[in-house]
């Protein structure tokens, strides 16, 4: 008779383990000779012949499969499986028996051989059987017999190395059971013993997984053992040698042990040489890998860096390294070799002589805690120390792919969870008199509006004037190109001095005409003299700034017509300092010009009607009113004339292997790092820009590049020369703050055509970054802007973000010890001389834009419009914030049409909280324009509400070049609980705008913060919900407190139905405790406003819909 399968239902090895089983139920075996015997048939049986092994274990074959389901249905008539509990009470009958040591050695060589076969499920079950329990006992039963059996040891151990990886407490219950002794003294004891060597060291290397055991087993001599096991090359016990690697390397991961090793770092060093010089043909990578291994736990604490460092350590692996990189299959070598030499790299401070930021504001009211009050409290001298910590966390969030590190943002996030229900309730008592809040009525002049003095014929009605802001007198400095060459040069200043600039005498505007091209072909010139051809191609490669002044044009100048733009005049003339290598001009020299009548021609493209909301003129007023802390002077050439987005849509960068492989990453530019610790006398070393020296940021510019920051919304701090085209970038901190790098913003001239450069910003603090997925920086260039291309482009090659070797001051890092910088590094190629290029993290929005968009803005309305335009307060710096109120006019003064008008919703939006998220700015542009359209959507949305906008909480920040917060050196994102009117004014009469709402019953039915996020993709929403959040803990709530109004979901839904960068996936609407102070649960919670979103843009692209990768998202384009 037989199964279905074929296999006979009276199975001779059933009859078998039957026989065994009813010997089990007998108190004790009465003939061990008959235990003996069955032991022996069944495992003939399962042995069987060779031919029938490779038959079932053949790729394909279903012989296994046949098996398992015979034991299954064993299983299901005798009420489990047969054969394994026999065998485990063979093993306890044997044990009660240890005499007949070939009874057990034949259940061992079963064991063995279905636990090979079987795998992880059959080894699964053994383990929960017991199992692992019997063998430990029979270790220290065995380890009593002098001597113990050699075979018996063997297959015992055999049977562990199999069992141990899959039983999780198997190092508890070897240490509990004794049996870590016996395995070390049974490997002391066989040195020469290979075949007995080797599965105890795999059992030693399970044991050692746990911590307290591989502290046990240093104690006991296992790490000086196992450096007498491992040797130089040799063809002989490869298999050991790889296993004991292996198991050194697990017993390393202790610090404990690890200072044990560290006297061996020049033998692991040494060894892995010879295997690197023998081993050509690349058959033992597997053993060098191990070798490395060793070298990275080692170097995990200081004392195994220092000895890697003395044992001239990273030449050895830069030299091997460089010869592994022609043989791709020898990548993880170099991967661990990289990130070996990487830690061990020498911890340096920044360039800098504080890490506080280079501008200060003095705050009349410090706060009583936190990080700005550590900071004024602060002594000289010790914000920035190299402090250490003894142990090196790998950095792996750079091996991580993009999925793998949202993954982990998403379980961090599941920490920070609120777990008090109380404050998931929204507060029902306000925290502020009516009274204090009546002042804000006059925001409100919409909820009581009449529109009885309102000539409702004029097309201008609904427009309320803004009064002008103070202008300021200081030169404002517009940029076209690079400066007159001189004709009598200077004599160069002594090394290490800087060059003092020579007074420049007023310049004579008249004499240049400033022509708009609409072709931009640049064809066209006017002047009043003969200008010659030289002069206008020396003007148009030399000069690179013209200075103006508020008064206007003088007297007798051009005004400004259809073909010609005359800027105002400033009495300063031609900016000091120059582009590229021209020196400056002398007042004689530029007497003689004036005198001569010789005037040049700027040829300047009219973006008129590609940017409607830009004007330079306009601009350049607009400036003179902008307060900054360094008193700025001068106007990048981006901000001033604009630019246009991409005609087309930008394609994310491509990973190049060798620079942004996923393990590890970066590899070329990491080895040409290490290149400046190995040869030192290659690197340069020079200054070349440093607003820390404030009477002359430019030290030299003699065969370097020249660099600026000092405009509106700049950022760079200091720039070095590494070598000839590399130079070493570093950001200014936060103003009153000693950390926040991201944003960078600056200009670079100088430049040689078709040599490679690279820049390295070396004090970004993120751990991970969109650059390391395919962003690219911003770059502007003059000579294509003033070509008729006047666009930011994605640009650099090369592109990478690591963790460098400058170490993060605790003081900067929250308490946090020996936390490092991080570099993001990228490659540039020019393409024009003498040309003028910026750099952006993101496309610049600066407050002056903002101001010049909103006077441009007017000129949208339409005569159904209702604009009015507010200034909600004044900046710790002297600006002021706008405000907005956007919505349609009444049709008629009839009191139906003026109740439907007072008594529309209101939607609040804000913006730019943040500065370095400049793609928030460009997000709210786009919602101005489109909400002062004319299209019938845009009519029926400001019919059906009213829009209060602040499009800009921070201007400070935006003015000075900060990335997160304001001048009060705080995130003001964090301040919306408690916001100070001294410190924080914008979010406090912000806070107190949506208070005054509440009270009088007119909370917003929306509102919404706009952001940018650096490190996600696509277009998203945080919102808040009770539910949810509770959802994510272990909160214990009935249904009613539960119960909560979904509508917080559909204005993500619509979003995400509606355009194509929204990711209703990406949306969360959990409540964190770190966000607690934030807009959006402060709203949500205070206000009451159930619709309270952050909406965050991303920097990079999208992962879905009609914008997935590899293509950018033009958000802010």
């Amino acid at each position: 008779m037989t199964t279905e399968k074929g296999i006979p239902s009276n199975s001779r090895v059933l009859m078998l383990f039957g026989q065994l089983e009813k010997l089990n139920r007998e108190s004790m075996l009465v003939d061990p000779e008959i235990a003996r015997q069955i032991t022996a048939k069944v495992l003939h049986l399962i042995q069987t012949q060779e031919k029938t092994r490779k038959e079932i274990m053949s790729k394909g074959s279903s012989g296994m499969e046949v098996i398992l389901a015979t034991l299954e249905h064993l299983s299901s008539k005798y009420g489990g499986c047969v054969t394994r509990p026999v065998l485990y009470s063979l093993v306890q009958s044997c044990e009660r028996n240890t005499q007949d040591l070939q009874t057990i050695l034949n259940i061992l060589y079963i064991l063995n051989e279905l636990l090979t076969v079987g795998g992880g499920r059959r080894i699964g079950v053994f383990v929960s059987k017991g199992g692992t329990g019997i063998l430990l006992q029979l270790v220290i039963r065995a380890s009593k017999e002098s001597p113990p059996s050699e075979e018996f040891m063997l297959q015992l151990h055999s049977v562990l190395a199999k069992v141990g990886p899959k039983d999780r407490k198997f190092g508890v219950k070897a240490r509990l059971n004794g049996a870590l002794n016996v395995t070390v003294n049974l490997l002391k004891q066989n040195l020469q013993n290979h075949k007995l060597l080797l599965p105890c060291l795999l059992v030693l290397q399970v044991y050692s997984s746990n911590t307290v055991n591989a502290v046990s087993l240093g104690k006991n001599g296992v790490v000086e053992l196992m450096f007498k096991i491992i040797g130089p090359y040799s063809k002989k016990n490869t298999s050991l040698l790889k296993v004991s690697l292996d198991t050194l390397g697990a017993l390393l991961k202790s610090k404990t042990n690890a200072q044990r090793a560290v006297v061996h770092v020049p033998v692991l060093l040494y060894i892995y040489q010879d295997w690197h010089r023998n081993d050509t043909r690349h058959r033992h990578i597997l053993i060098r890998k191990g070798i490395l291994g060793c070298l990275k736990n080692i170097t995990n604490i200081k004392l195994g860096r220092k000895a890697f460092i003395d044992a001239d350590g990273m030449r050895i692996l830069y030299n091997t390294s460089n010869e592994c990189l022609p043989v791709r299959t020898l990548d993880p070598l170099i991967n661990t070799s990289s990130l070996i030499m990487r830690k061990c790299f020498p911890k340096n401070r920044l360039p800098l002589s504080t890490i506080k930021s280079v501008f200060h504001h003095q705050l009349l009211c410090v706060p009583a805690g936190g990080p700005v009050a550590q900071l004024y409290n602060q002594p000289l001298g010790v914000d920035d120390v190299v402090d250490e910590s003894d142990n090196y966390e790998d950095a792996e969030a750079e091996n991580d792919t993009e999925n793998e590190m949202e993954e982990k943002d998403r379980h961090a996030g599941n920490d920070d969870v609120e777990t008090d229900i109380n404050k998931l309730r929204p507060k029902e008592t306000h925290s502020r008199p009516f009274e204090e809040l009546k002042i804000y009525e006059r925001f409100f002049m919409e909820l009581s509006e009449d529109f009885q003095v309102f000539n409702f014929d004029n097309p201008k009605r609904g427009v309320t004037a803004t009064p002008a802001a103070p202008k300021s007198h200081r030169p404002i400095i517009v940029p076209t190109t690079q400066a007159l060459p001189p004709k009598n040069p200077t004599a160069a200043p002594l090394q290490g001095e800087c060059p003092h600039p020579a007074p420049v005498p007023a310049l004579d505007l008249d004499t240049i005409n400033i022509t708009k091209d609409q072709d931009g072909c640049g064809d066209h010139t006017h002047s009043r003299s003969h200008p010659g051809a030289g002069l206008e191609q020396e003007l148009v490669q030399g000069l690179e700034r013209v200075a103006l002044d508020g008064a206007g044009p003088q007297a007798g100048g051009g005004g400004v017509n259809k073909h010609n733009r005359q800027p105002p005049i400033l009495a300063g003339g031609v900016a000091a300092r120059l582009g590229g290598e021209g020196e400056e001009m002398s007042a004689e020299d530029w007497a003689e010009e004036e005198e001569s009548g010789e005037g040049a021609v700027l040829h300047v493209p009219d973006t008129a009607l590609l940017l409607p909301l830009h004007d330079p003129d306009l601009y350049v007023e607009m400036v003179k009113s902008t307060r900054s802390v360094p008193q700025f002077s001068e106007v990048a050439y981006p901000d001033y004339l604009g630019h246009v987005a991409p005609t087309s849509r930008e394609h994310i960068l491509e990973r190049v292997y060798g620079v942004q492989s996923p393990l590890p990453p970066f590899r070329t530019k990491i080895f040409q790092d290490i290149e400046r610790l190995i040869h030192p006398n290659d690197i340069l070393d020079k200054v070349v820009y440093d607003l820390d020296i404030q009477s002359c940021t430019v030290v030299d510019g003699g065969g370097s590049l020249k660099f600026n920051s000092q405009f509106e919304s700049g950022n760079l701090r200091k720039a070095v020369q590494v070598r000839k085209f590399e130079y070493d970038l570093v950001l200014n901190s936060d103003i009153n703050s000693n950390h926040y790098h991201q944003w960078f913003y600056f200009e670079v001239s100088g430049m040689r055509v078709g040599s490679p450069y690279r820049f390295n910003i070396i004090n970004c603090e993120k751990s991970n970054s969109q650059f390391n997925y395919g962003m690219q920086v911003l770059m502007y260039s003059v000579q294509e802007a003033i070509s008729g291309r006047p666009r930011w482009v994605r640009t650099g090659t090369d592109i990478c973000y690591y963790k460098n070797h400058f170490s993060r001051s605790s003081i900067a890092a929250g308490g946090q010890k020996g936390k490092s910088y991080y570099t993001m590094t990228f490659s540039m190629t020019f393409n024009h001389k003498d040309d003028v290029c910026y750099f952006a993290y993101h496309y610049p929005y600066t407050y002056t834009t903002l101001k010049m968009h909103l006077q441009k803005l007017e000129a949208l309305r339409t005569p159904q419009t209702y604009l009015r335009k507010d200034v909600l307060c004044e900046t710790l710096g002297g600006n002021s914030c706008p405000l907005l109120t956007i919505t349609a006019m009444p049709e008629s003064t009839s009191n139906d049409q003026i109740c439907q008008f007072r008594n529309r919703p209101l939607v609040f939006l804000s913006s730019r909280v943040h500065p370095g998220e400049t793609n928030a700015s460009w997000v709210m542009k786009g919602t101005l324009e489109f909400l002062m359209g004319s299209s019938p959507l845009a009519h029926s949305l400001r019919e059906a509400y009213i829009f209060k906008i602040v499009p800009m909480l921070n201007p400070d920040g935006v003015v000075n070049g900060n990335h997160r917060c304001s001048l009060s050196g705080e995130d003001l994102n964090r301040q919306w609980q408690n916001p100070s009117p001294e410190l924080h004014p914008t979010i406090y009469h912000t806070k107190s705008l949506l208070q005054y709402l509440a009270a009088i019953q007119r909370a917003p039915l929306v509102f919404c913060d706009y952001h940018g996020h650096s490190r996600k993709k696509n277009v998203f929403m945080y919102g808040c919900s009770l539910k949810e959040t509770v959802w994510e803990t272990n909160i214990s709530a009935t249904s009613c407190e539960l119960h909560e109004d979904l509508g917080y979901r559909t204005l993500p839904k619509i979003l995400s139905q509606m355009a194509p960068a929204f990711s209703m996936a990406s949306c969360s609407f959990v409540v964190e405790r770190s966000k607690e102070a934030t807009a959006r649960v402060v709203v949500w919670r205070e206000i009451g406003v159930k619709r309270s979103y952050t909406m965050e843009s991303t920097l990079c692209g999208c992962d879905q819909g009609k914008y997935k990768q590899p293509e950018y998202v033009l958000v802010g384009g």
